[in-house]
């Protein structure tokens, strides 16, 4: 990490990864007890955006057993489960003919809470395909789904 002052810069913070190492400008006239601060904030909003921090596939399907073994009553198994690009209206589907999953890539820097109710919202309907009283039932094991809709409900409206 690489922390670079300039007399130039009044008020902004900024970072940008170089390779491996991360930039962070500031404005000189920054007190040192406030760097070491804005150093982490920076750090962490980079974290947020890389893609090296997106989870990958195979961790998503890990994720689906774990969770299937915890909340569903049933052995069951997608037969994939994967994080796809053209899904921007919809946080996730399946189709239970064939046993799969695609979960929206807009998820994957959500809080997990909220990736885990999409990705049990949708193991579920391999259980009931529909949303009947029986997958409501199935789904409120999950005690975050109230927490995670709500979630995902003010993500939309502050989108659109």
């Amino acid at each position: 990490m690489e922390v670079r002052r300039s007399k130039r810069r009044r008020r902004t913070v900024s970072a940008y990864r170089d390779g491996d190492k991360v930039i962070v400008l500031i404005p000189a006239s920054t007190p040192r007890s406030q760097e070491r601060e804005l150093v982490e904030e920076m750090v962490q909003r980079l974290d947020r955006t890389d893609p090296r921090q997106k989870p990958s596939d195979e961790a998503l399907a890990q994720r689906a057993q774990t969770l299937a073994e915890k909340y569903l009553p049933e052995k069951l198994e997608p037969y994939s489960i994967r994080w796809v690009r053209n899904q921007n209206t919809r946080w996730g589907s399946c189709t239970p003919a064939d046993r799969s999953i695609r979960i929206s890539h807009r998820l994957q820097l959500m809080p997990q809470y909220v990736v885990d109710y999409v990705v049990l919202h949708e193991l579920a309907h391999l259980v009931v395909p529909d949303h009947s009283a029986s997958f409501k039932e199935l789904m409120a094991v999950y005690k975050d789904q109230a927490k995670a809709q709500g979630f995902l409900e003010g993500w939309s409206a502050a989108s659109s």
